[in-house]
């Protein structure tokens, strides 16, 4: 099973290749689809779950990303739907932006808001070579931005403000629960 790669390492940084038409419906990237799926229900720290995960984020530099919800609610209702993106582009974006919330798969235990556009549409290529449009609206417009980000070497670190590491938080809170003891 594929592993997520640190921070620091080159996949995360470069900009990812396109998958080749001759890729498209074999084992080989069934594999590469599976590897992530798998790694992406791998991932937890403390509470939290992964929604979506990009090639980059295993080690392999191609243009593909997948979303998926780890987290149905206790009814087994997902909120998000199952997409597989390959060699995606974003063709519109709202006008309107917000900051939003971000942490990310490959950037253990920091937070930070990140502008983005509040509506996205993406052109993909599903495993199999169809092309589709998808659009999508907070947080699945975030996801589509950020995991194009990812694509073009980008982290959410590289544009956000407001940039939380959780443990210094966690550290900040227990000091001042025991001083106010």
């Amino acid at each position: 099973m594929a592993k997520l790669v640190p921070e620091n390492h080159a996949a995360l940084h470069g900009i990812a290749e396109e998958v080749p038409e001759e890729m498209f419906g074999t084992k080989e990237l069934a594999k590469i689809l599976k590897d992530m799926r798998a790694a992406l229900f791998s991932y937890e720290s403390e509470g939290f779950t992964g929604v979506a995960i990009a090639a980059p984020q295993i080690g392999l530099p191609l243009r593909i990303f997948l979303v998926e919800d780890t987290a149905p609610d206790k009814d087994g209702t997902r909120v998000l739907p199952t997409i597989v993106a390959i060699n995606p582009t974003i063709v519109k974006t709202s006008k309107r932006k917000r900051g939003m919330s971000e942490g990310c798969l490959s950037v253990k235990n920091r937070y930070g808001t990140v502008e983005r556009a509040e509506r996205a549409t993406i052109r993909a290529y599903d495993e199999h070579g169809n092309v589709y449009e998808r659009g999508g609206s907070g947080l699945l417009a975030q996801i589509f931005q950020h995991e194009c980000d990812h694509l073009d070497g980008i982290l959410f670190v590289d544009k956000a403000t407001k940039i939380v590491d959780k443990d210094e938080e966690t550290e900040k809170a227990k000091a001042k629960k025991k001083k106010a003891e």
